[in-house]
């Protein structure tokens, strides 16, 4: 029986109020004291000894000048969001051997374990700059001069490096103990290494104060963004640590998004790399753009050292000036066709490949083979026939050359891209009355001598070819940001709506589809994705007309029914003897097949069945479960019982269905694992004390132990796999 009353319960409610106000204010009493010390030293720091601190640190401040702090410089983005270009902090390493007055030198010299000897090991195992012994002279030297700023190494370390060597010995003492500090710098490193790195460019950096300028590529064409805005500050002693002190706080600068994308810049780069392991050119070029927006989605620019390596040193593919050769003949030919000067059909004598015009001999590529002979306009550019392109633009400018060069000029094929990347080239050629200008120039125009021009002036042009005729400038940027936020996008510019009619620009890309399917280009021309293009390849002559090599070069645009990218690879100057086909056509086709694979999207529901597939797959013998539920997630109807942990499937084709049998497992008998998966048949052999080793791979087609035989624990159990 319960006791309580109601008067009970209220009495002991009251007492428990009474207890918690007690604690309550006990707690209070033994706070108050220490609330009034605080309040009191407060009160003594701001008005007793206010004064006195104010005049500490104004001598802190006035004992370090005020100096020009440096920003955060902007981040470099690809398009496709990954960070190719950042500030790094990297550090130095430094002792203060003063300590003000309280270093501990015995410690440092006579410790075995936590001393000078094991330090020095540490450090030259570690940083790899001196060696043990080197290390211990240079660390003596510095105790010995009691530096209170000592630099332990020429080398900087990263952070995760750092936290390491803050744990070597002597070092992981501490920072008051032991004397080591560090000073943070900012590098700028570009985290895809080589990847678009001359595009990108460089800084030129004054590790003193931090400060940094662009100096090539990006990096400079938007320096005064990236670099953001210097503000003031110093440097003040605390507690035995430099601390920063801002007056005037710096603004960090803004992030620049590349139109580069790291997948296509990776399959350019390695593609054109390949091939120039083979065929060690002086310089090789690759460029991907794309062509509805201008975007320069891939650049790459290798360039070959004295001792043979490559490296993005320069960046020819906008600033270098080459003679473009047979790519230019494509000009040529929509010059012609626009003046009427001649159709595709038009009929032309090759002869031999010979052709002597004012006592210099004009030569085809398969001259010493008997040449092209009777050809049409559009077969002599199929096959790049310099004699053919060379008796087009004779027979109509011979004597008005001037007309020739205007033609050039309306299509546009010289026109201004106005490039972002400082340095860019802009197309040089002879003309009339010049001081070049000769009475070989007008023919030698025609097979793309006489002409220099950037490769990325060449790419425009095919780039407006595949955009039915209208030229958008290349672009390189695709946003500025800062925080994340879109400040700026840039936008596509056309440069010229239309360079030529709807009939020649049709007749162009048809033209440049043939020459990989029936000519020149035949080593570009790829099963997977249809592509148009030129070959190119021009004679380099010596004053007195002896060649001394070749440039090769293949460009154009793929899929050539429904155009995406324009692409040219070029080669200056390769070893081997010159073939533009196969030296740059096949660079083309990698980069092309591999790119639209990339973009290609394959649904499988709406792929047909093939004629001969099986609508029921074979399964392997296993875990019951695991076996239905694969099979019900395929749609795959099943028949017969399972009771037991372990079945056999087994195809039935005229029902569709696959026929479930039960697999018995015996205690102490070795079981039959023969048609499971690896992973069913080594679990229920281990579950039996069997050892098991594996050969092969697939389904189990052997065991070493006969199924039903009796089990000895241990025993290993050899299982052979096959698919």
């Amino acid at each position: 029986m319960n006791n309580i009353t109601p008067q009970n319960e209220e009495f002991e409610k009251v007492t428990d109020k009474t207890n918690i106000l007690l604690r309550y204010g006990l707690v209070v009493s033994l706070l108050t004291p220490i609330v009034a010390g605080i309040l009191v030293c407060l009160f003594k720091i701001a008005y007793v000894d206010g004064n006195k601190w104010i005049r500490t640190w104004q001598k802190e401040q006035n004992r370090e000048p005020v100096r020009v702090v440096s920003p955060n410089r902007g981040n470099i983005y690809s398009s496709d969001g990954k960070l190719m270009s950042t500030n790094m902090p990297m550090y130095e390493l430094y002792i203060d051997f003063n300590l003000s007055g309280r270093f501990p030198k015995d410690s440092f010299l006579n410790s075995k374990r936590n001393g000078i000897d094991s330090l020095s090991h540490y450090l030259a195992k570690n940083l790899g700059d001196r060696s043990v012994d080197g290390y211990k002279t240079h660390l003596r030297r510095g105790l010995n001069s009691g530096s209170t700023e000592f630099k332990v190494s020429m080398k900087k370390v990263s952070y995760l490096e750092l936290q390491n060597i803050k744990q070597y010995p002597f070092f992981r003492r501490g920072r008051y103990k032991s004397g080591f500090y560090e000073k943070e710098y900012l590098e700028r490193r570009k985290l895809f290494g080589s990847l678009a790195e001359r595009t990108i460019g460089y800084i030129d950096k004054n590790y003193w104060n931090n400060l940094s300028k662009g100096m090539k590529g990006l990096e400079l064409e938007y320096d005064s963004l990236l670099r953001g805005e210097t503000g003031l500050g110093q440097f003040i002693r605390v507690g035995g640590r430099w601390v920063k002190i801002f007056h005037e706080a710096p603004v960090d600068g803004y992030d620049i998004v590349t139109t580069i994308d790291t997948q296509i810049q990776d399959i350019t780069e390695k593609a054109l790399y390949d091939k120039v392991k083979e065929l060690q050119p002086r310089v090789a070029i690759s460029i991907v753009m794309e062509v509805k927006t201008g975007e320069i989605k891939a650049i790459t620019n290798l360039i070959r050292a004295q001792d043979g390596s490559y490296s993005e040193s320069e960046n020819r593919a906008v600033n270098g000036q080459y003679e473009p050769g047979s790519t230019f003949k494509t000009a040529v030919m929509m010059v012609a066709l626009e003046d009427g000067i001649c159709t595709p059909d038009k009929i032309l004598n090759t002869g031999n490949g010979k052709y002597e015009y004012k006592g210099r001999l004009i030569r085809d590529h398969n001259f010493d083979r008997g040449g092209y002979g009777v050809i049409s306009a559009e077969q002599a550019f199929w096959y790049s026939s310099n004699v053919g392109m060379a008796k087009i633009v004779l027979e109509g400018y011979e004597h008005n050359a001037q007309k020739f060069i205007a033609g050039l000029e309306r299509i546009g094929i010289f026109t201004d891209l106005k490039l972002e990347i400082s340095g860019a080239g802009h197309p040089k050629i002879s003309r009339p009355g010049g001081p070049e200008w000769s009475d070989q120039s007008l023919p030698r125009m025609s097979y793309g001598t006489e002409v220099q021009m950037s490769s990325i002036y060449t790419l425009a042009f095919y780039n407006a070819i595949a955009n039915q005729g209208k030229k958008i400038r290349p672009i390189f940027t695709r946003e500025i940001q800062r925080e994340g936020k879109t400040v700026k996008r840039f936008k596509t510019e056309t440069l010229i709506p239309s360079i030529c009619s709807d009939k020649t620009l049709k007749t162009i890309q048809s033209m440049l589809t043939n020459a990989v399917e029936k000519g020149t280009g035949r080593m570009a021309y790829s099963k997977s994705v249809s592509i148009a293009g030129k070959t190119g390849t021009a004679q380099l002559l010596n004053k007195d007309g002896t060649v001394y090599g070749h440039n090769v070069s293949f460009c154009g645009y793929f899929p050539a029914d429904h155009p995406q990218y324009s692409c040219i690879v070029f080669m200056h100057r390769p070893a081997a003897s010159p073939s533009a086909g196969s030296m740059c056509g096949t660079v083309f086709k990698t980069i092309a097949e591999k790119v639209h694979a990339r973009r290609s999207k394959i649904v499988v529901r709406s792929m047909k069945p093939e004629a001969n597939r099986l609508a029921v797959p074979e399964v392997k013998n296993g875990n019951a479960k695991s076996l239905a539920y694969i099979l019900n997630e395929l749609d795959i109807k099943t028949s017969g019982s399972i009771n037991s942990e372990y079945v056999s499937g087994h195809r039935n084709p005229e029902t569709q269905t696959v026929d479930m049998k039960e697999i018995t497992v015996r205690r102490n008998l070795v079981p039959d694992v023969t048609s499971m998966g690896a992973k069913d048949a080594v679990f229920v052999l281990e579950k039996c004390g069997l050892n098991v080793r594996l050969s092969g791979r697939g389904k189990v087609v052997s065991q070493s132990l006969p199924a039903g035989s009796s089990v000895v624990r241990g025993r290993t159990i050899t299982i052979k796999l096959n698919n």
